[in-house]
């Protein structure tokens, strides 16, 4: 599955070469530079490729995890993915990458055939403004990663950049990709880890931290999201807990008219 626009910087980031089936390599972007390596968003969207690339696919990402197993070094990579068992319906994958040799991402993806089903959304669309009224976040003192996103923030901004405190790590924010892009599997599951750490939305403190797992699950077909084009979506995220060095984070991602595209939530170290 080729992305729609091979030179936007989302998709250079992620560009993969074929060494052979089921192997590419790649390389590090310094457009999507995190704190520390690359941003982990753009990394989870590289692994992806790798599966949507295989000749073997079968349907449309349904699901994704990446481990964080190790940090990246900014340089060149390979990445392995292999169906290791397709049904009538599902298909589950391994990927890992390596970087001399040595294993620093694990992941597995399931891709199903979708069929036409009852479907039902419980969840509800948050009650937000429009992306229209809300000011555009100012970025120039984060990572290079967010310079490559417009980002308003309706709630939940980190301390660093809003020193009102809140009772909790609720953030509200309307994204999309600068410049603009359209939306599809690839640029979704990058946007599903583009928020700042829930801790320093609670604590202005700055401590080390690291994603040490995040899955996402998509709850949209290409169609649903190549109708979006390049529209912003609203994430809405939260932490449920922060214990002895590991916090959570979970959150949803919503299309502009409302429809609920992925949910996703991670576990992050945290070091003091």
């Amino acid at each position: 599955m080729q992305s729609n626009q091979p030179q936007h910087p989302f998709d250079l980031a992620t560009q993969l070469t074929h060494q052979k089936p089921g192997v590419y390599s790649g390389h590090t972007s310094s457009a999507y530079a995190n704190m520390v390596g690359p941003f982990g968003g753009v990394i989870a969207s590289t692994l992806l490729r790798a599966v949507l690339e295989h000749d073997e696919i079968l349907g449309e990402p349904i699901s994704l995890t990446i481990n964080y197993a190790a940090p990246i070094q900014e340089e060149i990579f390979s990445i392995i993915a292999y169906p290791s068992r397709t049904n009538r319906s599902t298909q589950h994958w391994y990927i890992e990458l390596k970087q001399n040799d040595k294993t620093v991402i694990t992941g597995t993806a399931v891709t199903a055939k979708r069929r036409d089903t009852w479907s039902s959304t419980e969840l509800s669309f948050p009650d937000v403004p429009p992306a229209d009224e809300v000011t555009l976040t100012s970025l120039e003192s984060a990572p290079p990663w967010a310079q490559n996103y417009d980002i308003r923030m309706i709630k939940g901004a980190p301390l660093a950049m809003n020193p009102t405190k809140q009772p909790d790590s609720v953030t509200l924010q309307w994204i999309k990709d600068k410049p603009n892009r359209d939306l599809d599997f690839l640029s979704l599951a990058s946007i599903c880890d583009a928020f700042f750490p829930r801790i320093y939305v609670r604590r202005k403190a700055f401590v080390p931290i690291g994603t040490v797992s995040l899955t996402i699950y998509f709850h949209a077909n290409s169609e649903t999201l190549k109708n979006n084009g390049s529209q912003p979506l609203l994430g809405h995220t939260r932490a449920l807990k922060f214990f002895n060095g590991f916090f959570d984070q979970t959150g949803e991602i919503w299309s502009h008219d409302g429809d609920l595209l992925a949910t996703t939530s991670q576990f992050v170290y945290y070091k003091e």
